[in-house]
């Protein structure tokens, strides 16, 4: 085998938990593989016959692509809208495909990136590298030209934060399934105590329409508040295909081959404590739901 050859063998074994931090710092699928591609170009321009560790190395040039990323987005909005819904990967009922495996594992429901969308750039690299990833302070602390012990309270405050926010689903996706089922017959049906009944008192309903349908962006809490919009709502239910949505019981509402929302569920004690959905129709071109029509 040959240098170039054990080079891209070497990268490949990493790809996977470099797609995942990027999906999770970034929370758009193609950016996370651009962050990845740049990754690789970066490899091979660089001597790292000194490196001991080639995963860490890799690990910390993705995250500071991200991180470079995410400040420029940051910069680029100059009025943000209140609601931004990450990219979702969305799969049919029979199993996320193998090629999202990897950037799903660890329960990454969409509600979680909602919330990592509102964090600062730093607060969010923090968390993600050392909570999910398990890098420790004193490599995160470079990244953000911070202290190991100024990184350990960024993480610390963004554990705060999606704790109180972006609560742990129930871990049987069939019994989020049958809630989720249950939303949907009461909202066929028009029968709104069975819709609040299903709700989680305090549950919120986030929906980001994007530039073309700033409408449809907003945000809704409470049982009642976000029943009443289930409710009118109800009239779309002929176009609901059930679907994973990061791995969780979700819906995906498509009318002639064409996705017009992704709604992502987050089911805790047997209740929906969480919807998050997708309307903004520019991302909405890129949901393939072939797969999702016959199930």
């Amino acid at each position: 085998m040959g240098d170039g050859e054990w080079l891209t063998a070497r990268f490949e074994e990493h790809r996977g938990r470099l797609r995942a931090v990027a999906y999770r710092m970034l929370g758009s699928v193609s950016e996370a593989d651009d962050a990845v591609q740049d990754a690789w170009l970066r490899l091979r321009r660089a001597d790292t016959t000194e490196v001991e560790n080639l995963g860490a190395w890799l690990t910390t040039v993705v995250a500071r692509v991200c991180l470079n990323q995410l400040r420029s987005r940051q910069h680029r909005r100059e009025d943000p809208l209140d609601v931004r819904v990450p990219d979702p990967i969305v799969s049919p009922e029979s199993g996320v495909d193998p090629e999202y495996e990897a950037v799903l594992a660890d329960s990454v429901g969409l509600a979680l990136l909602v919330v990592l969308e509102t964090l600062t750039p730093a607060e969010r690299l923090a968390f993600v590298l050392h909570d999910m990833f398990a890098v420790p302070f004193d490599q995160i602390a470079p990244m953000i030209e911070r202290s190991p012990d100024a990184a350990r309270q960024l993480a610390s405050r963004a554990r705060r934060r999606i704790r109180g926010q972006a609560p742990a689903p129930d871990p049987d996706v069939r019994r989020q399934r049958a809630v989720v089922d249950a939303f949907f017959a009461a909202s066929r049906a028009g029968d709104f105590a069975a819709l609040v009944a299903v709700l989680d008192p305090d549950v919120v309903l986030r929906s980001d329409g994007g530039p073309a349908r700033p409408g449809m962006t907003f945000t809704l809490r409470g049982a009642e508040a976000v029943a009443g919009q289930a409710f009118a709502s109800g009239r779309l239910s002929p176009f609901v295909r059930p679907a994973l949505v990061n791995g969780a019981a979700g819906a995906v509402v498509a009318m002639r081959g064409q996705a017009q929302f992704v709604m992502a569920f987050t089911v805790a004690g047997g209740r929906i404590v969480a919807i998050d959905v997708l309307a903004d129709p520019e991302r909405l071109r890129d949901v393939d739901v072939t797969d999702l029509f016959g199930q």
